[in-house]
């Protein structure tokens, strides 16, 4: 987080004098809610998403924060689950010194050492993310730590990542991250941190080495600089992919925040293009480093509406959004921040303070509540404990109505919790729940609920597994009971796919020994369409849609007629024809965040020129567009792309190719096309 830097908290010292000064009046009562349509909602336990990992809700500390070790915070951790905290900081990452405690140019509070904040985090049952010293330090000063750490003190600190947000290094041409490396690009970053992750192995050959990655949609994601083949991303994955255990991204939707009311439900329509965003990512790593590397979103927070309650249904929505799409750890940034200007937005007061607990503190005449009071986005992660814990399989869920996003999860012990969060500000919402692969008891529900105005989770055992009100700007959890059953086989291993010219192969380990065949099914939306059936432990599926996105699971069945719980999700696109008569080249040359430029060459493999074509794509997702192009005449439709010659490219030779171009407009992901279709043919995707 590059604002760390520009509010230490040494900065606010004069807040005190500002202590008589009046806390800002309560929100004023809101108006009785109008309720709308009947939302339905489907959960599919058949449908996995993955397991929600040890480290999966997480924050952040900073050096710079004089409370970061209050006895309170301990305390507030281990009531949300907080389960990692990252440290010493966001951008002091690259400042700081961890033997000698210091951060040239920074400020460091007293009582902020490595060993005070192990304290807290024994006290809270959580685990650190350390972040090693690569702008300003070395590989050995990473080792020394790693060794005092988990030899010396045998603290067992098994993440640590290596630098911040390095492309903010001034390489790019905004400069927030201190980096002394005379070679500040990409690839230097990629090679140095490969003696880092061998340095701190050698210290400790069990822990896991992280380096960092820009995500979509987000400057400089996609910025190609002067000198240079690729951007961050492309430069990066393949040289550091075969050594590093994981990747780090950040994220922080949003824009400048009013002063005076306004609507932040914008933000919450998505969260706007996450699952996508993290999605382009993960299919990076895969094409460009060879494997499926974890990912972990290490720094996450609103930009608008920071301390409204909008930001806890922001913090609710957005963890598990990330932990559905392959996230193990999602970190708020960060635990304490600072006032930055008191204002009012969509009726609450916002101190645009970015932390999730109050510093108290006051400027212009209006005050924080008191020191450690937590905010809303506390609460919105709080509540997911009542959910989800480690663990517990994450299931597919939907709903008919946008403003109403849904989450579920199947319990370690076998009943179900549906997360279902109300976007609207002013609607009730009448639910009727439909489930899939799961079947409840007569028992009654518990649901947590946190809504406008609380300052609390409120707790009821009421109602029925299927129906529910939701209130309006509110997250509810409620756990389903599961009838009860003979147990059913455990879930297969996690599968693998590859495909070739045959279709694509799916490989799982065995579930157990009395299992009388798995079951491959396909998700669908909330759907789960079975694909095909075999005694074994792999199974090649054919006749797929060239260049469509597959997410399957496996599921074991018993000799009883049970299934299993599904298997985690293995996502692949399937082949396009090797052999086809064209073949078709996509690359993005450049980006800058919100817009890219693309060069598409198209080859004609037949044995005759061909005239007066046609070439048809679809974008994978709704936030790209074609801006202009060049080379030929391109038309839109939605997420369809058509695009006929020019007169310089009219013929395509035998055996020869033509190149357009095209500038695109992007909202977050800006995932490459994989079917291309000349006059009608399925190309080969190159």
């Amino acid at each position: 987080m590059r604002a760390a830097l520009a509010v230490p908290l040494a900065a606010f010292a004069a807040a005190a004098l500002l202590a008589a000064a009046p806390a800002p009046p309560p929100p004023p009562p809101s108006p009785a809610p109008s309720h709308g349509h009947a939302v339905e909602v489907t959960v599919n336990a058949n449908a996995g998403l993955g397991t929600v990992h040890e480290a999966a809700y997480g924050a952040n500390a900073a050096i710079w924060d004089s409370h970061m070790n209050d006895p309170e915070v301990a305390r507030l951790y281990k009531r949300a689950h907080i389960a990692a905290v990252r440290y010493p900081g966001g951008s002091y990452a690259d400042l700081y010194h961890w033997q000698t405690h210091t951060a040239p140019g920074g400020t460091v509070a007293p009582g902020t050492g490595f060993d005070a904040f192990m304290g807290t985090l024994r006290r809270a049952g959580a685990q650190p993310v350390v972040i090693a010293n690569y702008g300003t330090g070395t590989p050995e000063e990473a080792a020394g730590w790693v060794r005092y750490a988990n030899v010396t003190k045998k603290y067992g600190v098994k993440y640590w990542e290596v630098g911040n947000e390095l492309y903010g290094n001034g390489y790019y041409g905004a400069t927030w991250e201190t980096d002394d490396h005379a070679d500040k690009s990409p690839a230097a970053y990629a090679r140095n941190t490969l003696e880092f992750v061998r340095a701190m192995k050698a210290a400790d050959p069990t822990i896991k080495v992280g380096a960092v990655l820009t995500i979509p949609g987000s400057w400089p994601d996609g910025v190609v600089a002067a000198g240079d083949s690729a951007n961050w991303n492309h430069t990066v994955i393949p040289v550091v992919a075969p050594e590093i255990d994981f990747f780090t991204v950040h994220w922080y939707p949003g824009t400048s925040i009013p002063d005076t009311t306004g609507d932040v439900v914008g933000l919450l329509a998505s969260p706007p293009g996450l699952a996508e965003m993290l999605a382009q990512v993960r299919a990076d790593v895969t094409a460009l480093g060879g494997r499926d590397v974890p990912l972990a979103l290490t720094e996450v927070a609103s930009n608008i509406g920071r301390n409204t309650h909008a930001a806890g249904l922001f913090a609710a929505d957005t963890y598990l959004t990330a932990l559905e799409n392959g996230v193990f750890t999602v970190d708020w940034f960060d635990t304490h921040n600072a006032l930055e200007k008191a204002g009012t937005i969509d009726g609450e007061t916002d101190y645009q303070d970015i932390g999730f607990l109050s510093l108290g503190q006051c400027a212009d005449g209006v005050c924080e509540p008191p020191l450690n009071t937590p905010f809303p986005s506390y609460h919105g992660i709080e509540i997911l404990g009542t959910a989800a814990r480690p663990g517990d399989g994450l299931v597919r869920a939907s709903s008919d109505e946008p403003k109403v996003a849904v989450h579920a999860v199947r319990q370690a012990g076998g009943d179900l919790a549906v997360v279902m969060i109300n976007k609207d500000p002013a609607t009730a919402y009448p639910v009727r729940l439909r489930y899939t692969g799961f079947t409840p008891s007569g028992r009654t529900p518990v649901t947590y609920t946190f809504t406008r105005g609380a300052t609390a989770i409120a707790r009821a055992e009421q109602g029925d597994p299927y129906t529910r009100t939701l209130p309006p700007y509110s997250v509810t959890t409620m756990t389903v009971p599961a009838a009860k059953g003979p147990k059913a086989a455990p879930a297969p291993g996690t599968p693998t796919a590859r495909g070739d010219a045959g279709g694509v192969t799916v490989t799982w380990p065995a579930a157990a020994p009395r299992v009388a065949g798995y079951e491959v099914y396909r998700q669908v939306g909330a759907d789960a369409v079975l694909l095909g059936t075999t005694r074994g432990t792999s199974l090649t599926l054919r006749e797929l849609e060239p260049g469509a996105s597959y997410t399957v699971n496996v599921l074991a069945r018993d000799r009883a007629g049970r299934l299993s719980l599904p298997s985690a999700p293995v996502t692949f696109t399937a082949p396009t024809p090797p052999d086809s008569t064209c073949a078709v080249r996509y690359r993005v040359t450049q980006g800058w965040g919100r817009g890219f430029t693309a060069a598409v060459t198209v080859t004609n493999r037949g044995a005759a020129d061909m005239t007066d074509w046609a070439l048809a794509f679809r974008f994978p997702v709704a936030g790209e567009r074609v801006s202009s192009g060049s080379g030929g005449t391109w038309t839109s439709e939605g997420q369809d792309v058509r695009v006929v010659p020019g007169e310089q490219t009219r013929t395509i030779p035998a055996g020869g190719s033509v190149t357009l171009g095209f500038v695109g407009a992007n909202e977050g992901a800006y995932p490459s096309p994989t079917v291309f279709r000349l006059n009608g043919t399925v190309c080969s995707t190159l």
